[in-house]
């Protein structure tokens, strides 16, 4: 099998539940190298568990997950460390931490799980800040005296700071105004294309999943009921996919009201 064809990520059969709550039910999902896969779907359909099931944070009931051709469902230890050495991610509302200064958040993966001296890694991350559009004078500046949309590039900068193979972007455009949200979405596909990553977002914004995507999945019930071409997603022919990219309160999917 040539290489190109093996997928950077792949979920086969990933089952996991939460008491009585089935989350992922028999989930099957690729990312192929240098695609931007975006996963779209309700709050609570389980999109961030799928990702914490890649990285090892939660480990599924059932089924298993691939990188790069090799199972890492049950790594451990220093495996599993050398593993998320190729994965990176945008969180959402960036999740800085206030303590430190633009430049120590954007560095804190070389400097704390790399080892990298302090002087090298604030030149790295001096330089991934200005390929988010920010300038050497806000590394020495704290997250609190940045905008939202200034502190969503800040974590950008860090996604990026070690050349990662794959990002997961984490709902990127959430509480931005639509102006701040576009500029958000272009400096993601500008960096996808850059550092030459593979990409896996989630989000419940169409007009982003549109922009930073070649393919779109969508989870609905623990499983992916639809993917293809982002150009397709208005022409799937299925209720659910519809019902979702338009918004509408009339469908195939009701809201789940606790009692």
């Amino acid at each position: 099998m040539a290489e190109i064809s093996i997928p950077k990520v792949e979920l086969k059969g990933v089952k996991k539940r939460f008491g009585a709550k089935v989350v992922l039910d028999g989930l099957d999902l690729t990312l192929g190298r240098g695609e931007s896969l975006v996963v779209i779907g309700g709050s609570g359909t389980g999109k961030s568990v799928m990702i914490k099931c890649v990285l090892g944070i939660l480990k599924p009931d059932a089924g298993q997950v691939f990188v790069d051709g090799k199972e890492v469902t049950h790594l451990r230890g220093r495996a599993r460390d050398e593993m998320l050495k190729k994965f990176s991610m945008l969180f959402q509302g960036a999740a800085l931490f206030d303590s430190l200064t633009v430049w120590e958040n954007v560095a804190f993966g070389l400097i704390q799980g790399r080892g990298m001296g302090r002087a090298r890694a604030r030149d790295i991350a001096v330089e991934k800040l200005a390929k988010v559009g920010l300038g050497a004078e806000v590394a020495q500046l704290s997250p609190a005296e940045l905008s939202g949309g200034m502190q969503k590039r800040v974590g950008l900068a860090r996604a990026i700071a070690a050349d990662p193979e794959i990002i997961f972007f984490d709902e990127p455009t959430t509480g931005l105004d639509p102006i701040m949200a576009d500029v958000i979405n272009d400096l993601i596909v500008d960096t996808v294309r850059d550092v030459g990553c593979s990409a896996l977002s989630i989000t419940h914004d169409m007009v982003s999943a549109r922009k930073i995507s070649n393919r779109i999945a969508m989870l609905y019930r623990g499983k992916i009921i639809w993917q293809g071409p982002t150009a397709d997603i208005d022409h799937t022919g299925n209720p659910y996919v519809d019902q979702f990219i338009h918004g509408r309160a009339e469908g195939p999917i009701k809201m789940e009201v606790r009692k």
